[in-house]
């Protein structure tokens, strides 16, 4: 049995639990909410690179996605985000959801699961 690894350990959570040869990340939310959908979008997803990059693992190598997005009518702006850095050759299944976020200015979240 492996052992769990944390990274970036909160009192109420953690950015990224890998277990058993899987990385499962937190809902991952943008430093800057003054962007736009695009610009959160692309904020976010550099930090999934980062946190995979952690893991030894990669884009490529993503499992699932969900995107959670606060105003839906946005969605083609955080998909040409999305379109310019998920790997052609290895999309993962993605949902995306609209919903309400934690912070108001919030326009994205993205919650990711990857094999290592």
């Amino acid at each position: 049995m492996s052992d769990i690894k944390r990274t970036n350990v909160g009192a109420r959570l953690s950015d990224m639990a890998v277990y058993n040869g899987v990385a499962y990340l937190a809902g991952q939310v943008p430093d800057d909410a003054s962007l736009d959908m695009e610009g959160q979008t692309r904020q976010v997803l550099a930090t999934i690179d980062g946190l995979l990059a952690q893991a030894g693992t990669s884009k490529e190598r993503l499992l699932s996605v969900t995107v959670y997005v606060a105003n839906i009518a946005e969605f083609a702006q955080m998909n040409k985000a999305w379109d310019e850095w998920v790997s052609k050759t290895n999309a993962p299944p993605r949902a995306t959801v609209e919903t309400r976020l934690a912070n108001p200015n919030y326009k994205v979240e993205i919650v990711a699961i990857a094999a290592v």
